[in-house]
C-alpha cells in the first residue's frame, strides 16, 4: 500500500517531465493507492494558482474515486511536529511522513528531502 505525495500527481497534471514515469506507478499499482486530504487540498491550491480549475475538476472526477483519501486523526498530530524537529522537514512533508508512518504505507515522492528518512519506507520516482 502507497502513499502518493502530492507532486506525483502535480508531475502528472502539470506536464513535466517525469509525468509517463508517474502514469506507469499510478497504473501499475491501482487498488493499492493513497492520498492525504493536504495533499489533495495542495494540489488544488497549485492548479488555481495556474487557473487549471478546470484540470482539478477531471482529477476530482477521475483519480478520486481510485484512491483512498486519508486524514490524520488530531491526537497523532504532534508527529507532525516530531518528524520537523528530527528531520527538519516542511509541514507538508511532515504531515505526510506522519501519515505513512501512521498508516503504515509506503511513501511514494519525488521529494529529495525524505532522503534521509529510515523510519518508514519512501520510494523515489
Amino acid at each position: 500500500m502507497f502513499l502518493m505525495d502530492a507532486n506525483v500527481f502535480l508531475e502528472i497534471l502539470l506536464r513535466q517531465t517525469k509525468k509517463e514515469k508517474c502514469k506507469k506507478f499510478l497504473e501499475n499499482n491501482t487498488g493499492s493507492l493513497n492520498i492525504t486530504d493536504f495533499s489533495l487540498h495542495s494540489i488544488g491550491v497549485i492548479l488555481f494558482k495556474y487557473s487549471k480549475e478546470d484540470v482539478f475538476q477531471r482529477f476530482v472526477e477521475d483519480v478520486i474515486p481510485n484512491v483512498k483519501l486519508l486524514s490524520l486523526p488530531s491526537e497523532i498530530y504532534g508527529e507532525i511536529v516530531n518528524a520537523k524537529r528530527s528531520f527538519n522537514l516542511d509541514f507538508d512533508d511532515a504531515y505526510q511522513y506522519a501519515t505513512a508512518k501512521y498508516y503504515g504505507l509506503k511513501l511514494v515522492t519525488m521529494d529529495k528531502d525524505f532522503e534521509m528518512i529510515r523510519e518508514i519506507e519512501v520510494l523515489f520516482l
